[in-house]
């Protein structure tokens, strides 16, 4: 995978940039989920968790407005 960033004078922009390119791409998540195996059960497990976590947050900011 190739990422390009044009440097024009600020290398801390540049890096920023390409830091947030590659965070859209989801590379960081993908390294984090290869890291190690998880069993099928533990996959099912974390989604419900994650959905219960949407859920209610979706519920929370329905209430606020």
């Amino acid at each position: 995978m190739a990422t390009n960033v044009q440097v024009k004078g600020n290398l801390d922009l540049a890096l920023k940039r390409f830091k947030q390119k590659v965070a859209r791409d989801g590379v960081p998540s993908e390294c984090r989920k290869r890291e190690a195996y998880d069993k099928p059960g533990v996959k099912r497990r974390a989604a419900k968790k994650e959905g219960i976590k949407n859920t209610r947050k979706r519920a929370r900011a329905s209430r606020n407005y």
